[in-house]
């Protein structure tokens, strides 16, 4: 099994960890001076160096929705190996760049600038053991207080048994239908549709949540998964996400409408 690592979505923190990572780097060279950082004078270290601080913190931007196709792709799950490919695509863009950098804006003259191969050696990999944790607490820490506050806002289907139960996000739950004693619970898991069976009756959930709608003494639904409306020998019949069918008997039509006429505007 795939072990899971903190993901955080949210643009707003990957900003700040770029601004961090800016500040970082001009930082490390200013005051570690290797090779030619140490042969500028200070006006021209002002120059250059915010510079590399610059481009590592657009580098670092520039990945993002990289990170984002790698999410979507491992259907919506972030994983250690996740994390690593993410990681070591941006150092290798990052050295790429930063050696584009010093060719042709900070020695663009030079006839003998210094071997890609020296500078890995003296510079780019001491940066990288020096920045990198900087980037991996960043991130792993917007990623722990975005679980923590998902997790906060699960909800909980109860079950009538000690261990029954299930917590999702509102948004993830699709329908939930009565099955005799028990209830068939539709949600999503990533992008996986999923049906877990808990023995609890329809009634008690349909007390429990107000944002789900009744629509038959069967089901009730997440109006969020609202696609289309179809009418099937007279019936109305109201289609979910996944292809999910759910009957609308003629005593919560009028209801139903008005909730999803609600929920679509």
């Amino acid at each position: 099994m795939r072990r899971l690592y903190p993901f955080d979505p949210l643009f707003k923190h990957h900003l700040i960890i770029a601004l961090l990572l800016a500040i970082w780097v001009f930082v490390f060279l200013y005051f570690s001076e290797p090779l030619d950082v140490n042969q500028f004078n200070a006006n021209e270290k002002l120059l250059f160096l915010p510079g590399y601080g610059l481009l590592g913190g657009l580098c670092y931007l520039i990945f993002v929705p990289f990170q984002y196709f790698l999410y979507s792709k491992n259907n919506a799950k972030w994983t250690i190996i996740s994390e690593l490919v993410f990681l070591f695509s941006f150092c290798f863009v990052s050295v790429v760049v930063a050696r584009i950098f010093y060719l042709f804006v900070v020695v663009p003259n030079e006839p003998n600038p210094y071997t890609l191969g020296y500078m890995l050696k003296a510079i780019y990999f001491p940066a990288i053991i020096t920045i990198l944790p900087i980037i991996l607490i960043s991130r792993f820490a917007f990623g722990k207080y975005h679980d923590k506050r998902l997790d906060d806002q699960k909800i909980e289907i109860k079950g009538e048994g000690n261990y029954e139960g299930l917590r999702l996000q509102l948004n993830d739950l699709i329908c939930v239908k009565s099955s005799d004693n028990y209830i068939e619970v539709y949600y999503l898991s990533g992008t996986y549709l999923k049906k877990t069976l808990i023995r609890n009756k329809l009634s008690v959930i349909d007390e429990d949540f107000e944002e789900l709608q009744r629509t038959h003494r069967s089901f009730l639904i997440n109006p969020y998964h609202f696609q289309q409306w179809k009418i099937n020998n007279g019936k109305h019949i109201l289609l979910l996400s996944h292809v999910i069918e759910v009957p609308v008997s003629k005593t919560y039509l009028t209801d139903v409408k008005s909730v999803i006429e609600l929920t679509t505007n």
